[in-house]
């Protein structure tokens, strides 16, 4: 593992609960001392499918939040999406199932060393992070106040689980279907006008990412993301999740999902490049 990743383990957890929560699976596993390294923002590479599978590849999911609290010690928090066929292998699971696991693994959003106004914005099941991150910037004195974003009210994730976490709970649809209908992202300029954000921390759609990194432009407001990307093997080695990120020099190097992130800095970015293929200087 890369110095990154220096406390993941693979490991065997059990699945405690498998709840079904609107169009989504909220699932808790057994995962024992390993919760003490997970930090908000950090993700589990699961084999799916079974012995027998030919999904050879991990599935990486986003942690919502961990616990060492009850009889079971330390639990983690999955909120999965059934869409493709891994994910739904894994909401299939019925409760005592053993899984094959990697975590924690990437990189963690940053935690301010004092109190600060936190704007969380998250997009339908991507923001399930920010509930857990919510959870430890409110412990650290921090105002916290929450965005959800979807296209419809059904892929809102647990809207008043999020409003127990957090000071205030805006929710935007696009169809007005639930909370105010809008796209999330349409109130942080007025917001940020007011000096009412210090930093803003999203997860969701890279198209909803790349919006607030232009938002937040030329303000004193930071910007950290955990960007969207697919990847095949979440450890480094594929190459298959990079995008374009600039360094301090504002010289372009494609950046690993997996390695270098999710957690990045919005401002670095480069949002016009993503998918594109770089051009090479001779």
């Amino acid at each position: 593992m890369s110095a990154i990743n220096k406390f993941a383990e693979q490991i065997r957890p059990i699945v405690v609960s498998n709840k079904r929560v609107g169009q989504y699976h909220q699932i808790i596993l057994n995962v024992g001392d390993v919760v003490t390294n997970c930090r908000p923002g950090n993700f589990i590479a699961i084999n799916v499918g079974g012995e027998s599978t030919r999904m050879i590849l991990r599935r990486a999911f986003a942690i919502s939040r961990v616990s060492t609290s009850g009889v079971l010690g330390g639990t983690m928090e999955l909120i999965v999406a059934p869409h493709g066929q891994g994910s739904r292998w894994l909401c299939s699971l019925q409760e005592g199932a053993e899984i094959d696991a990697i975590t924690p693994l990437g990189s963690a959003f940053g935690i301010p060393t004092s109190p600060v106004n936190a704007l969380l914005v998250g997009g339908g099941y991507g923001s399930a992070p920010l509930f857990g991150l919510a959870e430890v910037l409110k412990s650290r004195g921090c105002r916290v106040d929450m965005y959800l974003g979807a296209s419809t009210g059904s892929k809102i994730y647990a809207p008043m689980e999020g409003k127990r976490a957090v000071n205030t709970l805006r929710i935007y649809t696009e169809d007005g279907s639930m909370g105010e209908i809008g796209r999330v992202t349409a109130p942080i300029a007025q917001l940020i006008a007011e000096g009412a954000v210090d930093v803003i921390y999203s997860c969701g759609p890279m198209g909803m990412l790349s919006a607030i990194s232009s938002i937040v432009k030329g303000s004193d407001v930071v910007h950290q993301c955990a960007v969207e990307e697919s990847m095949a093997c979440g450890v480094g080695i594929c190459m298959t999740c990079v995008i374009p990120v600039a360094d301090e020099f504002g010289v372009t190097t494609m950046k690993r999902s997996c390695i270098d992130g999710p957690v990045m800095d919005g401002s670095l970015v480069q949002w016009n490049l993503v998918g594109k293929i770089p051009e090479v200087t001779p």
